[in-house]
């Protein structure tokens, strides 16, 4: 037994498999159960290294089994380690992270410190959900600590690749050939390889031995063999690179769904190359398929979303052979576009609120207190930063409630829908913004600008917004021209008079539309993708007779909330929440099935943790984690803090937010702003905006109606611009 794991030490599993088996035919004339688990326990790891899942967690089970009332906790502890490793090579990333979590829990009952193996299993399991950051976190706390050599090379394998995903190409090829050669000389070969082909993958490698490092994972059918092969077949010249490429192709059928994704772009690139369009696009949607089936066994929203960056591949080769057909392109855009809000987020129990959220509001409400008074806040900033660690752990190992998977519209429908309206889509074709116009049963294509042209002038109009809502009057019209030109051109034209929906990238979504002249005066809303509007526009609103509207005012509003009274005044029946009712639990029900919700109350958008963004209540925070347990979304909602709207573009074309929680959730239609807005400006928006709701109008329309009565300030103007209309 002990011979076999050295021959796993060097990574020579197949040589250490037959070792194991004469053991186990041994062991058992010792009555040594905790010897036999641990040769179990091996072999499941062998039998992972080699692919074979199944039978890896058939072994690791049995061991597990074995000790049951045992006090080998440690070797229990190494059994869920691997039962953990296994979910995740299957695919299962929830389960996985679900089982590491009860391993790092039981280190902690046990008052041991967890060894470096879990940590790099753990790490690795991250940077497969797109967890980058966490990757890195949990990486640093060992580096420059005391580690056996064995266990620095494997830390330095590990940063390399958290540092490729990062996007940190020297560090992580300067770390990688660190690694490769400590394990070189630990004759270590299977490890040096996965090292090399980071240092590969980070550049500055010579292509003929990425060549021969690809064909030798692919000889020991390595998961990494596609992605290698890949590479390769990049760097090689012209007559090689379509039979690499074709090599890699070959893993279409593997178990894990990422690597089937990998294999599938591998094909995509080798018909690109035989100038095969409809192969590329057929390869690149069984890819994209794939990462769909990885993503639906994902209960949590942000992790649904981060998934799709293993699709960022092909998504970016399947538009740039769409682009020459509208229709196409449209198709294709939906397809890879806000996939993640077709599915409701998981919870643990919508009915019961998780310890470590409710702790969170509480550490939100003493730190509000403790900045009020001017008291130290360091050790509740310390504690906010372990409770959310905490909260994300625990909505990360959400299993999905429903495997089905919502298909993007047809171009079909989504021209019917449209009708004589209007539906503008802009969708980021390498680095450049097409501009898809639908109307009158037609899809039409114009190019605009770069997407690094229209980034330039993402600051300055965020600055503007920001000097209008401290009540400084702004004249915006020279950078809505420029903005206007630089992501519609010519397509301003193809836009017929009235209103419009506009689909635009996800980074993007939270521009100051109206600036825009051909926007500026017109009804107008935003959405996501042309699928999302479908949806809101197939969600049904409350009978006419179970319509409730809810007000809620939260505290420290520079105003009061000063429009809330007059709400209140104007919609008797409204039920108010303000001073100590706003609190969240009682906001939360009242928000359950609502027809109209209007949320006066201090934002916070986090463009780091996104899912934290909140709105300020009595009590405490109201998270995106806290909208998520709502059973029944509200019809409409409005909310009048600054960035309520904003949203975060992750993954590939994947927003997340207060927004996007709320569409996910089945809300059909929301009033947000993207930036800061001045307080007394917009209570007196708010005020306009609902008059026109109640008379009947959609939001599109009643949001134009106020910016006109807002057009002779500046400052309201200004604040007015902020505000946008999201879905219907």
């Amino acid at each position: 037994m002990r011979k076999a794991g050295v021959l796993a030490l060097i990574g020579r599993h197949a040589d250490a498999v037959p070792e194991l088996v004469r053991a186990l035919e041994v062991l058992p004339a010792t009555s040594s159960v905790e010897w036999q688990a641990r040769t179990r326990i091996w072999l499941g790891y062998l039998q992972l290294c080699l692919g074979h899942l199944d039978v890896a967690e058939r072994e690791v089970l049995r061991a597990k089994e074995m000790l049951r009332g045992s006090e080998a906790s440690m070797l229990r502890l190494t059994a869920i380690e691997n039962l953990a490793e296994i979910a995740v090579a299957g695919g299962n990333l929830a389960r996985g992270l679900q089982l590491f979590g009860d391993a790092l829990a039981e280190y902690a009952q046990v008052g041991a410190v967890p060894r470096f193996v879990v940590v790099d299993l753990l790490a690795a399991t991250y940077l497969s959900a797109g967890l980058v950051a966490d990757a890195a976190d949990l990486l640093d706390k060992f580096v420059g600590t005391p580690l056996p050599v064995v266990e620095q090379a494997e830390l330095h394998l590990r940063q390399s690749s958290t540092l490729l995903a990062a996007g940190d190409l020297s560090r992580a090829h300067d770390i990688a050939i660190r690694s490769a050669e400590m394990f070189q000389k630990q004759g270590r070969t299977w490890f040096e390889r996965r090292a090399r082909l980071v240092a590969a993958a980070s550049g500055h490698d010579d292509p003929d031995q990425v060549i021969s490092l690809a064909r030798a994972l692919d000889a020991e059918s390595a998961r990494e063999a596609p992605m290698a092969l890949t590479l390769a077949g990049r760097l090689s010249r012209p007559q090689d690179r379509l039979a690499l490429w074709t090599r890699a192709a070959s893993y279409r059928t593997h178990p894990n769904a990422l690597v089937r994704a990998a294999a599938w772009h591998a094909q995509s690139l080798a018909h690109e190359e035989q100038h095969h369009r409809g192969g590329v696009l057929r390869a690149a949607a069984a890819g994209l398929d794939a990462i769909d089936e990885h993503r639906r066994l994902i209960g949590s929203s942000e992790l649904r979303a981060l998934a799709t960056t293993h699709g960022r591949d092909l998504t970016t080769i399947a538009l740039r052979h769409a682009a020459t057909d509208p229709r196409t392109l449209l198709r294709w855009s939906e397809r890879t576009r806000a996939t993640a809000l077709a599915q409701p987020p998981a919870t643990s129990d919508a009915a019961t609120i998780p310890a470590s959220l409710a702790a969170l509001r509480d550490n939100g409400r003493r730190l509000a207190e403790a900045r009020a008074e001017g008291e130290p806040t360091d050790a509740l900033e310390r504690e906010r930063l372990r409770l959310e660690r905490a909260v994300r752990s625990e909505s990360h190992t959400l299993s999905a409630t429903t495997a089905e998977q919502q298909k993007p519209p047809t171009v079909e429908e989504i021209v019917a829908a449209v009708g004589d309206g209007c539906l503008v889509e802009l969708v980021d074709v390498d680095g450049t913004v097409h501009v898809l116009v639908t109307h009158a049963g037609r899809v039409r294509r114009k190019v605009a600008g770069s997407t690094e042209e229209i980034a330039a002038l993402l600051g300055p109009t965020q600055m503007l917004l920001r000097r209008a809502s401290r009540g400084r009057a702004t004249d915006m019209s020279a950078l809505g021209g420029q903005l206007q030109e630089a992501i519609l051109g010519d397509a301003v034209r193809l836009i017929a008079d009235g209103p419009v929906v506009l689909a635009p990238t996800a980074r993007l979504h939270g521009l100051a539309w109206p600036l825009l002249p051909v926007l500026g005066d017109r009804p107008f809303s935003v959405v996501p993708s042309a699928g999302q509007w479908l949806r809101a526009r197939a969600t049904p609103r409350p009978a006419a007779t179970r319509r409730r509207t809810v007000l809620v005012s939260g505290p420290g509003l520079a105003t009061g909330g000063a429009e809330v009274p007059l709400l209140a005044a104007s919609h008797p029946d409204a039920t108010l929440l303000a001073g100590r009712d706003a609190a969240l639990e009682r906001v939360l029900d009242q928000l359950d099935g609502a027809d109209l919700v209007h949320l006066a109350a201090h934002g916070n958008f986090r463009a780091d943790s996104p899912l934290f963004s909140a709105l300020d209540l009595a009590d405490g925070p109201l998270t995106v984690h806290d909208l998520e347990r709502v059973r029944r979304a509200p019809y409409r909602v409005v909310l009048s803090a600054c960035e309520s709207g904003v949203l975060a573009p992750v993954g590939a074309e994947e927003l997340l937010g207060l927004a996007a929680a709320l569409f996910s959730l089945g809300t059909a239609g929301l009033v947000s702003s993207v930036a800061e807005v001045n307080d007394t400006a917009t209570a007196d928006l708010m005020v306009e905006l609902h008059a026109s709701l109640a008379s009947g109008a959609d939001p599109a329309t009643a949001l134009h109606r106020a910016r006109r009565q807002a057009a002779d300030d500046p400052v309201a103007a200004g604040t007015a611009a902020a505000f946008l209309a999201l879905g219907v």
